[in-house]
C-alpha cells in the first residue's frame, strides 16, 4: 500500500511539473510571438485577395514572368527559392507567392480544396498586375496546383518546370498523413521547438533536406527559422495536406496538359531515392506532348538548394522558346 501511495505521489508531482513547464513554455512561445511580429515584415507586397490579405514578391525584369510556387510545408517561400533569383532576375521578371498559411500572408478559413488554392493564385496574379502568360515552377506538392491552374487557364501558362513535383496520380493514391505536423505545431505552441532551435545542430537536421539552406546568407536563414517559429505546420498547412488525395483525384479526373512544355527535375538523393517515386516520375512525362524528365543525382528534395544553376538553365530554355 505505501508502495502505491509513493507512486501515486511522484506521479502527481511529475504531472504538476509537466503542467508547469507546458504552461511556462506557451507563455514563453506567445511572448516570442509578438516580439517577432514585429520584426517580420513582408519584402514584397500585400494584396487583398477575399477578404485576406495575400503576399507576392516580384523581382527581375523582361518579357517572360517566371511565377514560383512553394512546396507543401515550406513556410517562406520567399526566401525559399532565393538561390534562384540571381540566375533568372537577368532573363525574366519573377514572382514568388505566398499562399494562404504561407510567408507573410494571411491564414484562411476557407477550406485547402485545389480549385479554391487556384483561384486565390489567379486573384493575386491579377490584382498585382501580372500579364500571361506564365513560366510556373513549382516544388513538390506544388505540382497540383500549378497542373490545376493550366487546366483551368491554359491559355495563361507557356511552359512548367516541377522540381521533384509529385505526380497526380501518385499522390490519388496516397492516404495523406498528418499526426506527424499536429505533433510538430505543438512542439512550436509550447515553446518546445524555439528553445530546441538555440541547441547545436537542431537547425541543420531540421533543414537536412534543403542542404542545411547554404546557399543563404545568415539573415535569411534566421528569417526562416522565424517563419517555422510563427507559422509552421498551421491550420491551413495541415488542411492542405488532408485536401492533397482528394486535390490529386480532381486534378487527374480533368484530364492532361496537352502540348503545354513540361519539364520534371527529379531528386536522386544521392542513391536512396525509391523506385515507385523514381518510375512515377517517368510516368509523368505522359503529362505533356512536349515533356522531359531528368535526374540530379547529388541532391535531395529541395534541388534549388543544391543546385539552383540546373533549374535556373531549365527556365531559360523554356523563356527562350518561341
Amino acid at each position: 500500500m505505501k508502495k502505491i501511495n509513493v507512486i501515486r505521489r511522484i506521479g502527481i508531482v511529475f504531472f504538476v511539473l509537466l503542467v508547469g513547464a507546458l504552461t511556462a513554455g506557451y507563455i514563453y512561445q506567445m511572448m516570442s510571438v509578438k516580439k517577432d511580429e514585429k520584426l517580420y515584415k513582408p519584402p514584397g507586397t500585400l494584396y487583398k485577395v477575399g477578404n485576406k490579405k495575400m503576399h507576392l514578391y516580384e523581382g527581375g525584369s523582361g518579357d517572360a514572368t517566371v511565377v514560383f510556387a512553394a512546396g507543401w510545408g515550406t513556410v517562406n517561400p520567399y526566401v525559399d527559392f532565393y538561390p534562384l533569383y540571381g540566375n533568372i532576375s537577368k532573363f525574366a521578371k519573377f514572382i514568388v507567392y505566398d499562399k494562404f498559411g504561407y510567408g507573410y500572408s494571411d491564414t484562411t478559413d476557407k477550406k485547402r480544396e485545389i480549385d479554391v488554392i487556384v483561384d486565390e493564385i489567379h486573384e493575386i496574379l491579377t490584382v498585382s498586375g501580372q500579364k500571361p502568360p506564365y513560366i510556373f515552377v513549382g516544388h513538390s506538392l506544388a505540382s497540383l496546383e500549378i497542373i490545376r491552374y493550366s487546366q483551368l487557364y491554359k491559355n495563361e501558362v507557356k511552359g512548367i518546370v516541377l522540381i521533384d513535383g509529385g505526380n497526380p496520380e501518385l499522390y490519388a493514391k496516397t492516404k495523406p498523413i498528418t499526426f506527424i505536423s499536429t505533433f510538430q505545431r505543438q512542439l512550436i505552441n509550447f515553446g518546445i521547438a524555439r528553445v530546441l532551435y538555440k541547441t547545436n545542430g537542431f537547425a541543420d537536421y531540421v533543414n537536412s533536406q534543403r542542404n542545411g539552406l547554404r546557399l543563404l546568407p545568415s539573415e535569411l536563414k534566421k528569417l526562416d527559422e522565424t517563419a517555422t517559429l510563427l507559422k509552421g505546420n498551421n491550420e491551413n498547412i495541415i488542411d492542405e495536406m488532408k485536401k492533397s488525395q482528394e486535390n490529386a483525384e480532381k486534378v487527374v479526373n480533368a484530364g492532361k496538359l496537352q502540348d503545354i512544355p513540361l519539364t520534371i527535375i527529379t531528386s536522386g538523393d544521392f542513391g536512396n531515392v525509391s523506385k515507385e517515386w523514381l518510375d512515377s516520375q517517368k510516368k509523368m512525362m505522359e503529362w505533356s506532348n512536349n515533356s522531359r524528365q531528368f535526374v540530379v543525382k547529388d541532391s535531395k528534395h529541395y534541388i534549388h538548394q543544391y543546385h539552383p544553376e540546373i533549374i535556373a538553365d531549365e527556365i531559360i530554355n523554356i523563356i527562350n522558346k518561341k
